[in-house]
């Protein structure tokens, strides 16, 4: 049996995201959502707080484009 110790490159149009939201507080009662969505194959990463920025650079990643133009949200 073949030794499958590393991760397999994700299939053809397939790709893998770490995501993570949670509360910031910023005082006086009140909250504000972060995120931080990390592409798992290349190991890109970027910190949000409003979920526009997020999706687009996502998308940007999807599509090839990268995330220029995504790194506004932080």
């Amino acid at each position: 049996m073949a030794d499958n110790s590393e991760a397999d490159p994700p299939a053809h149009g397939s790709h893998l995201f770490m995501l993570r939201i949670w509360p910031e507080e910023l005082g006086h009662g009140q909250t504000e959502w972060r995120a931080k969505v990390q592409h798992v194959s290349s190991g890109e990463a970027r910190y949000f707080r409003d979920w526009p920025a997020l999706e687009a650079f996502v998308e940007g990643l999807l599509w090839g484009g990268g995330s220029e133009g995504a790194r506004s949200g932080r």
